[in-house]
């Protein structure tokens, strides 16, 4: 869902975003499976498509379960580097 924080993208730019995140890019099985499971969970929707692309967006029910996920990560990351005595 990070991928479409900032605006709407369609798989293939989905794909270069997460290649660029994760420094690994995601097989279209992979993509479009976890498309399909974040359709059904209402966190993204489909857009026209717009020259044989469909694009897809975040929900406002997306936008805020991205938003909750991430402070979850941002508390288990600055706990796991208070343990490790780097923060």
């Amino acid at each position: 869902m990070i991928s479409l924080a900032a605006g709407p993208k369609h798989g293939y730019a989905m794909q270069d975003d997460i290649a660029e995140l994760a420094g690994e890019r995601p097989g279209p099985g992979t993509l479009y499976g976890a498309i399909r499971r974040l359709e059904e969970r209402h966190y993204i929707e489909a857009l026209p498509e717009q020259d044989r692309r469909k694009p897809y967006q975040l929900t406002d029910t997306g936008r805020a379960a991205l938003n909750a996920e991430l402070k979850r990560m941002h508390a288990v990351a600055g706990t796991g580097l208070r343990r490790l005595a780097v923060a």
